[in-house]
């Protein structure tokens, strides 16, 4: 997994929680950590798919 994925999965993982505390704590300001879990999820799904396409063009540049 690139270095970039794993900072965005933190991300999105510290987000929702961040979300949910400050929810369940009773502050609506904390609906402002979801656009940044959606961005990070969506930097996320974009690196994994770059990796996988650079993987199957290597693989069939070799085979």
């Amino acid at each position: 997994m690139p270095r970039t994925s794993l900072l965005a999965l933190i991300v999105v993982v510290l987000a929702l929680a961040a979300a949910v505390f400050s929810l369940v704590q009773g502050f609506w300001l904390g609906l402002i950590w979801l656009p940044l879990a959606g961005v990070a999820s969506n930097v996320l799904w974009l690196n994994r798919r770059r990796a996988k396409i650079a993987d199957a063009a290597a693989a069939a540049q070799q085979g």
